[in-house]
């Protein structure tokens, strides 16, 4: 079974897991050989930065045969760098899988576990300078997101849920694409007027 890792720790941002959640969750169903996952640390409940409570789906001792992790932002992605056990779990996994992603802050984490060296990266738009005090010239501004091999990297909470649609398209095609977005109605420019009443 292939596992999507969807990485989560106190103070992770709710949106920058969850809307990459959403979208990936959709593009396996019916694909019996992929699951997707919430990872942690530990099995015990996980505050995220607005005080959403989540329970963890596997940890990382049993996260299994990760292909895909996304890693969040959230003021908790700046502090699991200096959590050994999750650098260590991600330099573990990093190998053997097919894409490596972040969004908004994960970032941080992802440059901070070694996970991207000489690969080019963005984050969200008011830490671009603080990431290239780590990444250097890698950091890329004003993009909402960066693929450079088999790293992912997306600005903000929106466009986690723009990258994970880029990677549906990538990994099961435009076709499942297309069924997600159908789903989560992204795109449309019908869907996208307001109408006000009083």
């Amino acid at each position: 079974m292939k596992t999507i890792a969807v990485l989560v720790f106190d103070g992770v941002e709710e949106m920058d897991f969850a809307g990459p959640w959403e979208v990936l969750a959709a593009a396996i169903e019916g694909a019996p050989d992929w699951q997707i996952a919430t990872v942690a640390e530990r099995a015990d409940p996980v505050t995220c930065e607005k005080g959403l409570r989540v329970l963890p789906d596997l940890t990382y001792d049993n996260a299994g045969d990760v292909r895909i992790v996304v890693i969040p932002g959230g003021s908790g992605a700046r502090r699991e760098i200096d959590n050994p056990r999750t650098v260590a779990w991600l330099q573990r996994i990093a190998p053997g899988c097919d894409w490596i992603t972040s969004v908004c802050t994960g970032a941080f984490l992802l440059v901070g576990a070694g996970l991207a060296p000489g690969r080019h990266v963005t984050t969200h738009h008011r830490f671009t300078d603080l990431l290239a005090q780590q990444a250097g010239d890698s950091v890329v501004e004003t993009r909402r997101m960066v693929r450079d091999g088999n790293v992912i990297s997306a600005g903000g909470v929106m466009s986690g849920i723009e990258m994970s649609l880029w990677l549906t398209d990538r990994i099961w095609g435009p076709e499942t694409g297309e069924r997600v977005r159908d789903y989560i109605a992204y795109g449309y420019p019908e869907a996208t007027a307001i109408i006000e009443r009083n």
